[in-house]
C-alpha cells in the first residue's frame, strides 16, 4: 500500500517516544502547553459542530420559520449551503497565509472573520442577509482549520499526536450540543430572539481563539522553513524534553525535522502544482479528495442538518420530541466521538476505515429498510427501529471519519504541502457540503425514503475505494510518513543525513567526556 522510508533512526524516534514512561499530564510544559490547545486550537471545530446544529435545530424554530417565510426546498438549501460555498471560495488562499505568516496567524485570521460573519448572521433582517453571513462565517472557518490541525500536528508530542488531532474533530459535538440545548431553550421564545441569540453565540469558540491563541508556541516546523532553527529548538526542548537541551529524544527530533524539510523544499516550489507533480502527491491528492468527499456524502448530513424531516418520514412530528431527540444524539455523537479518538493509537489506520464504513453501510441498510417498512405498513416497530439507527450511525461514522480524519491527512501530507493538502480535502468537504445540503432537501421530498437507497449504494463505492487506496500510515513519525510513497533514494537519503548528525553529537559529546578527562588529570 505504498511505503518508503528507512528504520533505523525513524523507528528509534517513534520507539523513544511511545516508550516514554512519563504520562503527559506529569510533564508541567506539555500538560499547560495541551490545555491551552483545547481553547486556542482544538475547539476550532466547534464552529462546525454549532452551525450544523443552528440549521438543524433553527428548522424546528415556528419564529425561525416565520421570519424566513418556511423556507423548503432549493431555498431551504441554500439557507444550510450558504457556509461550505463562502468555505469554496476562501480555500485557495489558505497557503498564503499559513505558510508566509505561521499557523497562529491564519487561526487569528479566520477567527475574526467568523466572528464579523456571526455578528452580521444575529442581526439578519431578511433571507439574503442572513445568507450572507453565513457565506463570510464559511470563508474564514477553513483559515482556522487548516492552520489549527496543522499546528496541532506539529507541536504534539509523538506519542499523543494521534489522538490530540482526533479529538479535534471530536469537538465538533461539544458546538453541536451547545446549538442544539441553547435552541430548545430559546424555542420557548416566541419572537426572534429565540433565533438570534443562537446566531450570536456561534461567535464564542473564535472569541476563544482570538484570545488564547498566542500564548501557544509556533509550529517547529514552521520555525525551521523559516530558517528560525534556534527559536524552532526552543520549543521542543520546553515542550518535548522538559527544558532538558541534552534530550536524545529532540537531538534526534530535530535532526529527522532539519533533513526531511531539506529534502521537502529541494523539490518543492511551494505552489499548488506541487500537488500533482510526482506520482506520489497525485495519490496524495486523490486520497486527500476522496476524503474530503466522504466525509460529507456519507449520509451524515442527513442526520446533520435535515433531521426534522428524516423524523417526519417515520411519523414523530412533534416540534419538541424532535428537539429532544436531536440533543440526545448530539450529546451520544460526543461521547462516540472523544471514545473513537481514545483508542485510535490502539488499531491500525485501516482497520479503524474499514471497520467504520462498513458499519456505516450496514447502519443505511437497516435504517433504509426500516423507514420503508413503516411508510408502506404504518408499523410503529419499524419507527422506533428507524430512531435506534439514526443513533447507531454516530459510533460507525466517528470510528472512522470523525476520528481518523485530520490525523490521516497530517501524517499522508508532507510539511511543504501540508497546508494545501488538507486545503484540498477542505475545498472537496465544503463542496459535497454544499451539494448535500441543496440536494437532500430535494430529494427527501421527491422521492421520500428512496432517497435514502442512494446513501446505501454510495457509501458501499466508498467502502471499495478505501479498500482499495488507503495506505496504512500508523506508527510512524511525521517524517518517515513524507516519503510514504516517493522513491527510496530520497528515503535513504533522509536516513542517511539523520544518522550523520546523530553520530556528530554523539562524537562531539565523547570529545567532550575525554577534554574533562584530561583537564581532571
Amino acid at each position: 500500500m505504498g511505503g518508503g522510508g528507512g528504520d533505523a533512526p525513524d523507528n528509534l524516534i517513534h520507539r523513544l517516544a511511545m516508550d516514554d514512561p512519563v504520562p503527559w499530564y506529569k510533564k508541567p510544559n506539555l500538560r499547560r502547553m495541551y490545555f491551552l490547545l483545547f481553547p486556542c486550537v482544538i475547539g476550532i471545530e466547534m464552529t462546525s459542530g454549532f452551525d450544523s446544529q443552528i440549521i438543524n435545530s433553527a428548522q424546528l424554530l415556528p419564529a425561525w420559520k416565520d421570519y424566513f417565510g418556511h423556507p423548503t426546498g432549493a431555498y431551504n438549501g441554500i439557507l444550510a449551503s450558504a457556509l461550505p460555498l463562502g468555505s469554496v471560495i476562501g480555500l485557495p488562499f489558505i497557503p498564503l497565509i499559513n505558510d508566509t505568516w505561521g499557523r497562529r496567524w491564519c487561526i487569528m485570521f479566520g477567527s475574526w472573520v467568523m466572528i464579523i460573519g456571526t455578528i452580521i448572521q444575529g442581526l439578519a433582517i431578511n433571507g439574503p442577509m442572513y445568507i450572507m453571513a453565513r457565506g463570510i462565517i464559511g470563508f474564514g472557518l477553513p483559515y482556522a482549520i487548516v492552520a489549527g490541525s496543522c499546528l496541532i500536528g506539529e507541536l504534539g508530542y509523538p506519542k499523543e499526536r494521534p489522538v490530540l488531532t482526533s479529538l479535534f474533530n471530536a469537538c465538533y459535538f461539544i458546538g453541536a450540543i451547545v446549538a442544539a440545548g441553547t435552541t430548545f431553550g430559546t424555542q420557548r421564545i416566541n419572537n426572534d430572539w429565540s433565533w438570534r441569540i443562537p446566531s450570536f453565540l456561534q461567535m464564542a469558540p473564535s472569541l476563544l481563539q482570538v484570545t488564547f491563541v498566542f500564548f501557544l508556541p509556533e509550529s517547529p516546523r514552521f520555525l525551521l522553513s523559516k530558517d528560525r532553527v534556534e527559536d524552532a529548538e526552543q520549543v521542543l526542548i520546553a515542550y518535548h524534553a522538559e527544558g532538558n537541551p541534552e534530550s536524545e529524544f529532540v537531538k534526534a527530533e530535530i535532526a529527522e525535522i532539519k533533513a526531511t524539510l531539506q529534502i521537502e523544499l529541494e523539490n518543492s516550489k511551494r505552489s499548488w502544482m506541487d500537488l500533482v507533480r510526482t506520482a506520489g502527491m497525485r495519490r496524495r491528492l486523490v486520497i486527500g479528495s476522496l476524503l474530503g468527499l466522504f466525509t460529507q456524502l456519507s449520509g451524515n448530513v442527513v442526520i446533520s442538518y435535515f433531521l426534522g424531516d428524516v423524523l417526519k418520514l417515520i411519523g414523530y412530528t412533534d416540534p419538541t420530541f424532535q428537539a429532544q431527540y436531536n440533543l440526545g444524539n448530539q450529546c451520544w455523537s460526543l461521547v462516540c466521538g472523544v471514545s473513537a479518538a481514545l483508542v485510535v493509537m490502539r488499531f491500525s489506520r485501516r482497520t479503524m476505515y474499514l471497520t467504520g464504513i462498513l458499519s456505516i453501510l450496514a447502519v443505511y441498510i437497516g435504517w433504509t429498510t426500516c423507514t420503508a417498512i413503516f411508510i408502506v405498513d404504518k408499523s410503529d416497530i419499524a419507527a422506533k427501529l428507524s430512531l435506534f439507527w439514526i443513533y447507531a450511525y454516530s459510533p460507525a461514522y466517528n470510528l472512522c471519519f470523525n476520528a481518523l480524519t485530520y490525523p490521516y491527512l497530517i501524517e499522508i501530507f508532507p510539511y511543504a504541502q501540508r497546508a494545501r493538502g488538507i486545503s484540498i480535502f477542505q475545498f472537496w468537504g465544503k463542496a459535497a457540503q454544499f451539494f448535500g445540503t441543496n440536494v437532500n432537501p430535494i430529494g427527501t421530498q421527491a422521492i421520500g425514503w428512496k432517497f435514502l437507497l442512494v446513501y446505501c449504494c454510495w457509501i458501499f463505492v466508498e467502502a471499495i475505494l478505501i479498500w482499495f487506496l488507503w495506505p496504512e500510515t500508523s506508527g510512524r513519525s511525521l517524517e518517515e510518513l513524507a516519503f510514504l510513497f516517493e522513491a527510496n533514494e530520497d528515503a535513504r537519503r533522509n536516513e542517511k543525513v539523520i544518522t550523520q548528525v546523530l553520530h556528530a553529537e554523539e562524537s562531539d559529546e565523547k570529545t567532550g567526556h575525554l577534554v574533562e578527562a584530561h583537564d581532571r588529570v
